[in-house]
């Protein structure tokens, strides 16, 4: 987170036949699973950076990543945009930095399973709005009740910590409604790469600021560029594998499997252990999303 974190927009030209939404191919959901460990494992390795050059070092460093691995598969032609294609790129570029930074800060504060559970609300919420059927609906009141859990009032709770992960899901879900114009726009890769450079502009300036006032270790820029290259780079070209293979809105119910995979790598690679009651709210999160994929891949 998201990540998720940010993901590549799919064209349907480039794609060519759109995906039977009855089916969820094999080579689709490994790809899709194999994304979201990827980016969990980079989201964990990175977060070892944080005593040294803090979340904003490590998201600066992961947007020069995406970018420069962006930039090379999708080689945008940008003098041939229009500004019909470069808006929605734009808008793009600025969700790509805003929902790293605000998961990676969320993941400093209050662990890597809390903080992509909350995160992942924002796919969640496209795509329980986008159906009408009674299942469904009991699926939202199952997540909710899962999020009223992790974010009940207690002591050690982190309010501002958890406003940055809801943060991070209305980034993502603003990922989704973008993803859709670009890749109607921008053919294949094209719109992806543009909008990861984008951000890696942006990103400089607060890169080269970080670097002067802590300057990085070692192994503290050895675990920045892994986050790149496991939670960006990765991710990128496997969801636009994936989002060519698999509907748009089984896709992200599919990505149910983050929660858990966050958590599961928080505790064994972070050491972040999860009581009962957190561990209630998240499998609530997943069972109501788990629910409504086996429902409609079995329509």
């Amino acid at each position: 987170m998201q990540g998720a974190p940010a993901r590549p927009a799919a064209s349907p030209s480039a794609a060519g036949p759109l995906p039977d939404p009855k089916r969820l191919p094999l080579a689709g959901v490994a790809t899709m699973a194999g994304s979201g460990l990827s980016n969990q494992i980079g989201a964990a390795i990175g977060s070892l950076a944080f005593p040294v050059i803090g979340p904003v070092g490590v998201v600066a460093v992961r947007q020069y990543v995406a970018a420069a691995v962006l930039l090379a598969v999708g080689r945008p032609r940008l003098r041939s945009f229009t500004w019909g294609q470069w808006w929605p790129v734009l808008l793009l570029a600025v969700v790509f930095g805003t929902m790293n930074l605000s998961l990676y800060s969320a993941i400093d504060r209050i662990g890597l399973g809390l903080a992509v559970t909350l995160e992942f609300l924002g796919p969640l919420s496209i795509a329980l709005a986008a159906t009408r059927r009674r299942l469904d609906a009991c699926g939202a009141l199952l997540a909710a009740a899962g999020v009223v859990v992790l974010m009940r009032p207690q002591p050690s709770a982190d309010y501002l910590g958890m406003g940055l992960a809801l943060l991070a899901a209305l980034c993502w879900a603003s990922y989704i409604l973008l993803n859709r114009t670009v890749g109607r726009r921008v053919p294949g890769a094209q719109g992806s790469a543009a909008a990861a450079g984008l951000s890696a502009l942006m990103f400089l300036p607060v890169g080269v600021v970080v670097a002067v006032q802590h300057p990085p270790t070692l192994m503290a820029a050895g675990c920045a560029v892994a986050a790149g290259v496991l939670s960006s780079a990765v991710p990128y070209l496997a969801d636009l594998f994936a989002l060519r293979r698999v509907p748009a809105a089984a896709f992200g119910l599919f990505m149910s499997v983050n929660p858990v995979l966050a958590a599961v790598v928080g505790w064994v690679a972070l050491g972040e252990g999860l009581g009962w009651m957190e561990w209630a709210g998240i499998t609530a999160v997943v069972v109501a999303n788990a629910l409504s994929v086996l429902a409609r891949s079995g329509r």
